[in-house]
């Protein structure tokens, strides 16, 4: 049943590019972490080789933001808001500082990183756990890293955010050839990166195959066909589509986990967009049944508004 209702997903040609589309970015966030996580501990040693005073631990080890404001904190931690600041390449931009445990920046390079992030990273503890856009704006507003064409990386998080705001789900073959390109010119910035070249070649694949035959292969076979069928093909099919099945559940988990957690900036538009996702998940049974406890959270937030 799993399967079936996928395969009949997958006929929607425009649902079939978001969830490729969508697939690509994970792929992009396992090629970049490797190379976050080792430029952000050369980062952080060299905030510290830099400035002794970013040395001393927090006075009170209790700093902490009060909603996304960081006010009345100590003098260590202080200097580290003062430092961090100093490396943000729009100053005028809001820094998350909820993302961050500012008694732990002095020790943990990743609380460093949090503060060039999207709201919603509190509880990442490594470049592993982020999604792809956290991975870029990292790099977007970080002056750490001055060697990336950062109008490459901006046009990738513009794809992103059109990519996981459509409120369809779904992009058309144009904006599939735009994204391709977006997605090329940003690999070339780390060619270097041999987890990024793998990346490369897994995203270009990606963007190519088929994936409603990957899942309906079995369905274009009739039933004496099979029998002559070699089991591993038979096997390769259905394992395909399990993996299909579990890319949708990442990407649409994403997509859940970014609206649950608005601002109030956006609190109304992202309420209208998790109403129709709602609707999209309750309308496919497979789907409603994975993300049950979404569902029950967000008609709790509903019977609340």
């Amino acid at each position: 049943m799993v399967l079936e209702e996928l395969a009949v997903r997958l006929n929607d040609r425009e649902y079939k590019n978001w969830l490729k589309a969508g697939r690509c970015l994970l792929i992009l966030k396992e090629g970049l972490h490797p190379f976050i996580t080792h430029h952000m501990r050369a980062f952080h040693g060299h905030l510290l080789n830099q400035n002794t005073r970013l040395r001393r631990p927090c006075a009170t080890s209790a700093c902490k933001p009060r909603g996304n404001k960081l006010s009345s904190v100590c003098r260590s931690c202080s200097e580290w808001q003062t430092e961090i600041l100093k490396h943000h390449k729009q100053r005028d931009v809001t820094v998350n500082w909820d993302n961050c445990l500012p008694p732990h920046w002095r020790t943990d390079h990743w609380e460093l990183a949090k503060a060039y992030m999207p709201r919603g990273q509190g509880k990442v503890k490594g470049a592993d756990q982020c999604d792809a856009s956290a991975l870029l704006n990292l790099i977007n507003y970080c002056d750490h890293f001055q060697s990336v064409d950062h109008k490459c990386v901006r046009e990738v998080i513009r794809h992103r955010n059109e990519l996981m705001h459509s409120c369809e789900l779904g992009v058309k073959d144009e904006w599939m050839r735009h994204y391709q390109t977006a997605l090329r010119n940003l690999l070339l910035q780390f060619r270097h990166v041999p987890q990024m070249a793998t990346a490369g070649r897994h995203i270009e694949e990606m963007l190519t195959v088929d994936l409603s035959i990957w899942v309906s292969g079995l369905d274009c076979l009739d039933s004496a066909g099979l029998d002559g069928l070699e089991t591993d093909t038979v096997s390769q099919w259905e394992t395909n589509a399990d993996l299909i099945s579990q890319w949708e559940a990442e990407l649409l988990q994403e997509r859940l986990q970014e609206l649950l957690h608005a601002d109030d900036d956006t609190k109304a538009q992202d309420s209208e967009q998790l109403k129709r996702l709602a609707g999209f998940l309750q309308a496919n049974r497979d789907l409603g049944a994975r993300f049950s406890a979404e569902l029950q959270t967000i008609g709790s937030l509903e019977e609340r508004h």
